[in-house]
């Protein structure tokens, strides 16, 4: 629980910078969070919110959709180390010995902190709380214990997520190479690029928002997102996400435009997706070559699959997610 608090206080005390032109109420984001609610919707003992459209049919259509038999990891590298973006270095110890007998066996003891800006992780619905009540109405205590989460941990997720994925590259439909750090993906945005390659998210698809950020590292180098601002969904957004049965959102950084649009509201996107809509989040996918790819094929939609680790009372799972066409 300390590594989950030292998350929440990351967020409350990130360097502000100023905020978004087109501000958000409190008033306007607390109508968009009773707006998306899907508490009760699928039952009240339901775990899995918006995973529940994922259908076999959806399931068996998205397999039969793939034609190349490419398949593109999703992950950011995992570099042991400091990192600007983590909340704590990736540390790998290395075990074992040259022995030169019959068997020499090595190893290795990872310690990850996955939650933050840096590694690519899945948020299982325990993950964030509004006003004392977690997805579905449960209580936020059953996620504040010494052992983690009694309901919605990502061990709800074991079957693993097969679906279709959507690519909403927004650079690619602005012609840039990447977006600027604060820059907000808007309702109009989708509807842009839906019009432009005539594909219309749907229900039950996993959709990967693209800003760019792989491109600007490789142009500029890391940057702190908290303290020096990125592009991410408007929040605005969630309202098209639960009209049309989206079941997940994924993006290159955290899902979260910084500085926030929404004032004294460090997470709105996370507080809507998880907390309101029971909708699971991707942050800090690797999408890059996932777009290259996407061009080359002159297609946007493809094949998603992905396991989280099904940790028992868990908040979460680093992930490798692939796109196969």
């Amino acid at each position: 629980m300390k590594r989950l608090v030292l998350f929440l206080v990351a967020l409350s005390t990130a360097t502000p910078l100023a905020l978004a032109q087109e501000s958000v109420s409190a008033e306007q984001f607390q109508e968009w969070f009773r707006q998306v609610a899907n508490h009760g919707r699928w039952g009240a003992d339901d775990e899995l919110g918006t995973l529940n459209t994922i259908t076999p049919e959806r399931s068996r259509e998205a397999t039969a959709s793939v034609r190349a038999g490419i398949s593109i990891s999703l992950s950011r590298d995992l570099i042991p180390g400091e990192d600007v973006n983590a909340l704590a270095p990736l540390e790998v110890d290395y075990t074992g010995e040259a022995n030169g007998g019959l068997i020499s066996f090595f190893g290795d003891r990872t310690d990850l902190v996955y939650h933050g800006w840096a590694y690519s992780h899945l948020d299982a619905l325990a993950h964030v709380a509004s006003h004392g009540k977690l997805y579905n109405g449960y209580p936020e205590t059953l996620a504040a214990r010494d052992d983690g989460p009694e309901k919605l941990g990502v061990e709800n997720m074991r079957n693993g997520i097969v679906t279709r994925g959507v690519l909403i590259d927004v650079p690619w439909l602005k012609s840039v190479p990447y977006l600027e750090p604060s820059e907000a993906v808007t309702l109009m945005d989708i509807k842009a690029w839906e019009k432009r390659t005539g594909v219309r998210i749907g229900e039950g698809d996993v959709v990967l928002i693209r800003t760019g950020r792989g491109a600007r590292e490789a142009e500029l180098g890391p940057w702190d997102v908290r303290k020096q601002g990125t592009a991410g969904p408007h929040p605005e957004i969630a309202t098209l996400l639960h009209e049309r049965g989206v079941a997940m959102l994924g993006g290159d950084v955290a899902n979260e435009i910084y500085p926030s649009v929404v004032a004294d509201n460090p997470g709105p996107m996370h507080l809507l997706a998880l907390a309101s809509m029971g909708m699971p989040l991707f942050d800090n996918l690797g999408l890059e070559t996932l777009a290259r790819e996407a061009q080359t094929q002159e297609r946007f939609t493809f094949l998603f699959v992905v396991a989280p680790l099904p940790i028992e009372h868990a908040t979460g799972s680093a992930v490798n997610p692939l796109a196969i066409f």
